[in-house]
């Protein structure tokens, strides 16, 4: 009878169980010359056991044992490590006993009396279907790595916010985040999403301001086929793929009247009307964000009054970057890690008079702005630390961004100053909307409307340097990075 080996982290490792000991023996040594640590097993408590307490790749058992049978052994094993694949052994005869088994979780069969090459075989494809599995759940975890941004900060100011986002996430609080462009108010969303109960359901990040009005009650709540023209076929809204989840709607001010009667009634009935439709229940969980004033809003008729009570439950406003520059080391690094990493550049580090200039500028942009320019300064940098150099231009000058003027001859058509004030600030902002808007004073829909009209175009921004001899920069939409 062979004795349970010491598993080798190179080899794969196999359970055997029969109340056969000479099987058991037999497949043992099977295994062995192919290369396999073996843990043999004389039933099926014994194998739980084994289960409990070592890795397993592949597990073989018979299906008629004494005791707890072949069938609840599979089971007992796929409870505790699903990701184990279990061949069973069958005589001949009882077929249909293991294609049932194989129907309930098991990967294969083989019959007795059983021959080497069969044995081998399908444990060989049974291990590689592990290795198939591990590999994706191994991906699936790198992608929501590179996806799930961390949280980069210890100020006090920033501390406090995210207490209050943890105590709002195990609620099921409409949450209302207020801030400027640029300061993260998306990846703040997606924390509170995570640390909530919902978070094994969806996050569903809608730009309200992003869709045209014509379409953004559609995507909202969905349309029957033939509701409108064009609507060939039936479509579930953001709404419904919140179900259970999280609907995440960035933008709010920019929604119209009739949606924002239509969310109302989602929020306080918990149902909505698919345009064409019936209603449908939906349970979502609400988190809204803006870097307006909705209070102004509503008293100039923009945003109704009954909807801001809605959505202001839990208000969080989140921090300039100027309000807390003590952070800007910390972040800076965490940016610098990561594209480096990403653009294959050997670089660990700031020079103190980098880190200088990087501490004691305004950050317009907020932690957008930050991000680039780390990625900018990595991407130029030739040492093994960003220095002053790499930085750009209005870090070491801030007269060199913030000084730029536009000047207009008298009798310049206003629909030309209009135009050519939009697309000089969206130049400045690198193509950031949300930011160009802010500066404006306009609605950010309004520069959407522009750019859909052919009033202005993305390449007249795109192609011209930003920010005195800076080179453009890709709007890298949602709401940039909260760290």
């Amino acid at each position: 009878m062979i004795s349970p080996a010491t598993p080798s982290s190179a080899a794969p490792t196999i359970l055997v169980v029969d109340d056969e000991a000479s099987i058991v023996d037999a497949l043992g040594k099977v295994l062995q010359k192919e290369g396999m640590t073996v843990l043999p097993a004389g039933n099926g408590r014994e194998a739980l056991d084994l289960v409990r307490t070592r890795p397993v790749d592949v597990a073989i058992t018979d299906l008629r044992m004494p005791g707890m049978g072949g069938d609840d052994l599979l089971k007992a094993i796929k409870a505790i490590t699903p990701e184990v694949e279990v061949i069973v052994m069958t005589a001949y005869g009882t077929v249909e006993t293991a294609v049932e088994a194989m129907k309930r979780g098991a990967y294969d069969f083989i019959s007795k009396p059983l021959k080497r090459a069969s044995v081998v075989a399908t444990v060989r494809k049974a291990l590689d279907k592990a290795a198939l599995l591990a590999e994706n759940r191994d991906l699936r975890a790198r992608l929501e790595a590179a996806t799930t941004r961390e949280i980069v900060g210890n100020s006090q100011v920033m501390r406090a916010t995210l207490e209050i986002a943890r105590q709002a996430a195990n609620s099921t609080a409409t949450v209302l985040l207020l801030g400027e462009s640029g300061t993260g108010k998306e990846l703040l969303a997606r924390y509170i999403h995570r640390h909530s109960p919902r978070d094994r359901q969806a996050f569903v990040p809608v730009n309200c301001a992003a869709l045209p009005e014509s379409i953004l009650e559609s995507e909202l709540f969905g349309h029957e086929k033939g509701a409108f023209t064009g609507a060939v076929r039936s479509r579930e809204g953001r709404f419904l793929e919140a179900d259970k989840g999280t609907l995440f709607l960035d933008e709010i001010a920019e929604i119209t009247q009739t949606v924002q009667v239509k969310l109302l009634r989602a929020l306080q009935e918990g149902e909505i009307e698919p345009v064409g439709g019936r209603t449908t229940k939906v349970d979502f969980r609400l988190v809204c964000a803006t870097n307006r004033d909705l209070t102004e809003e509503v008293k100039t008729g923009n945003f109704r009054e009954d909807l801001f009570y809605r959505i202001n439950v839990i208000p969080i406003r989140i921090p300039p970057l100027r309000d807390r520059l003590e952070d800007v080391p910390l972040l800076g690094e965490h940016f610098l890690r990561m594209y480096a990493a990403k653009h294959g550049k050997a670089v660990d580090g700031f020079t103190d008079e980098a880190l200088h200039l990087m501490g004691n500028y305004g950050w317009p942009g907020n932690v957008r702005e930050l991000e680039n320019a780390v990625e900018r300064a990595v991407v130029l940098c030739r040492g093994p630390q960003v220095g002053a150099d790499d930085l750009p231009p209005e870090l070491r000058d801030p007269s060199a961004g913030h000084g730029r003027q536009v000047t207009f001859s008298v009798g310049t058509p206003l629909e030309e100053v209009e135009r050519r004030m939009i697309l000089e600030t969206l130049k400045f902002t690198r193509g950031d909307k949300r930011l160009a808007a802010d500066l404006l004073g306009i609605a950010t829909r309004t520069i959407y409307r522009k750019l859909e009209s052919g009033f202005i175009s993305e390449e007249s921004f795109r192609s011209a340097p930003a920010r005195s001899g800076d080179e453009p920069q890709p709007d890298k939409g949602g709401d940039g990075v909260l760290h």
